[in-house]
């Protein structure tokens, strides 16, 4: 992916691209009608809204229900992403399906998780599954404990990143900004994770819980630092970042013991 505005890869070239791999799969998408479609609907848009025009296209040429939708959509992600970077370079080109499947899948929950667990290991679920997240709660963050455990790095980053209270770019998440307790069984599953794409998922969650619910942040980490491996101490130090550039003396005491 050569350098330019990431909102100008989603133009004609990409709905070309997203056709010729669609139409081995369904033989009668109709390549012209849903290429002139998002030429003509993103010229004056920005990213955001040029990735859902293209999503909205997709809905309006493939055929069939949700699930075959869903399937030809799914047979065209390729190779997972084995690194931790890549989602917006290399895998640029998967956000329109994962728009899609926020978009239009929402009455499909268990289908459409699994969807977001594909598109995960290769761009990213952590902005789709967030309207999932406020329609099936509980159903929801059982299927992310699961993947806290996930051998994938990519699917244990989604079950912290997915949840942040605040994530930037995403709709906030009332229900963990008012009561952050049901994410703490998946951080404190992550807390000595090797992966470091997955410590900074981690710590920036924790980072979120703390200016809403400082007691309940400050108690996790008072927890976490007791004989803290250096995972963990990389983590609670990303996450009290901001209040150890304040000076505050509690994050200070709380890293006063970790290895520089």
């Amino acid at each position: 992916m050569a350098f330019k505005k990431l909102k100008l890869w989603f133009d004609k070239t990409l709905a070309e691209d997203l056709a010729d791999k669609i139409t081995p799969i369904q033989k009668d998408f109709n390549k012209k009608s849903f290429v002139r479609l998002v030429d003509k609907g993103v010229s004056d848009l920005e990213l955001k809204d040029r990735v859902e025009c293209i999503a909205d296209a997709l809905e309006t040429h493939l055929t069939g229900t949700y699930l075959k939708k869903l399937k030809t959509l799914t047979r065209i992600l390729g190779p997972e992403n084995e690194e931790e970077t890549g989602m917006f370079t290399n895998f640029y080109w998967i956000m329109p399906i994962a728009k899609f499947v926020e978009k239009y899948g929402l009455d499909h929950f268990q289908l459409s998780m699994t969807a977001i667990a594909e598109i995960t290991k290769r761009n990213t679920g952590e902005y789709t599954i967030r309207p999932f997240i406020d329609a099936y709660p509980k159903e929801a963050l059982s299927i992310m404990k699961i993947w806290s455990k996930d051998s994938n790095k990519h699917l244990r980053r989604l079950a912290s990143e997915g949840g942040r209270p605040r994530l930037p770019w995403a709709s906030k998440l009332d229900r963990y900004i008012k009561n952050p307790k049901p994410l703490l069984p998946i951080l404190n599953q992550l807390k000595d994770d090797k992966s470091k794409y997955v410590q900074k998922s981690v710590a920036n969650c924790l980072n979120d819980i703390l200016k809403d619910n400082p007691e309940i942040g400050k108690g996790l980490i008072e927890k976490w630092q007791l004989r803290a491996t250096k995972e963990r101490q990389w983590i609670i130090r990303h996450a009290l970042r901001n209040l150890i550039k304040a000076g505050d003396p509690w994050a200070l005491a709380m890293v006063s013991n970790f290895k520089k």
